[in-house]
């Protein structure tokens, strides 16, 4: 899109930045969706990347109301943050994040500040282990693992699923973002077949492109 067609469609480029991580980070704002990071094309936080976790922490609080307590793995610049924030003004909220020009980016033009998140740069798998080890618990675990539109595989397995379940309060509940379409969906529905072997309940939201995982943990453990 050339300069005229920016100008026409309201699209403005913010920021590019190169990321070691994430490859090729875009802030952009436009008319349609605001303001909203884009790793190689993949919106990672604002937009439509913020739409869909409004859509799903609406089902949340139908099965959880009372969330005081919240770890975000896979934080980016915040947008989901900023939609807990929204519906839990009094909520403690732990971001995890690998990449720190990602945490850099959200404080500039995402508010992460404001979102008033403990930010905790490191691999989520590390962090999450030694939560594990220590006891800690949450009422509320968003994973949302994306790097571009590809997840590392250590986080698509069963033993980190079971991590993540170890971490949560007994009626807590697990959102896991996917994305859904074209060979997305075979992925993804690998991952809905490996969560109900770990979770009691699991229930799908289907925002834009995506497909949420609403995880209940089995009460009797």
């Amino acid at each position: 899109m050339g300069k005229t067609g920016n100008f026409l469609s309201g699209v403005r480029i913010l920021e590019e930045v190169e990321s070691p991580i994430n490859g090729k980070l875009t802030v952009i704002r436009d008319l349609a969706w605001g303001v909203h990071i884009k790793a190689d094309g993949v919106t990672q936080s604002g937009g439509v990347a913020e739409i869909v976790w409004r859509s799903s922490l609406k089902e949340v609080k139908k099965v959880n109301s009372e969330v005081n307590k919240c770890l975000i793995l896979g934080l980016g610049g915040a947008g989901a943050a900023k939609v807990i924030r929204r519906n839990w003004s009094k909520i403690v909220i732990t971001g995890v994040e690998i990449d720190p020009i990602m945490i850099d980016l959200g404080e500039k033009y995402m508010g992460l500040k404001e979102s008033d998140v403990e930010v905790v740069i490191e691999d989520a798998m590390k962090f999450v282990k030694r939560q594990t080890k220590k006891g800690e618990k949450y009422d509320l675990i968003l994973v949302d693992m994306y790097i571009g539109d590809t997840i590392p595989e250590k986080f698509e397995t069963l033993s980190f699923y079971n991590l993540v379940k170890k971490l949560l309060e007994k009626k807590g509940v697990v959102v896991v973002n996917r994305l859904y379409y074209d060979e997305k969906r075979k992925l993804a529905d690998r991952t809905h077949h490996d969560l109900k072997k770990i979770f009691s309940e699991v229930v799908t939201v289907f925002p834009e492109a995506n497909v949420m995982f609403i995880c209940s943990k089995d009460f009797s453990n």
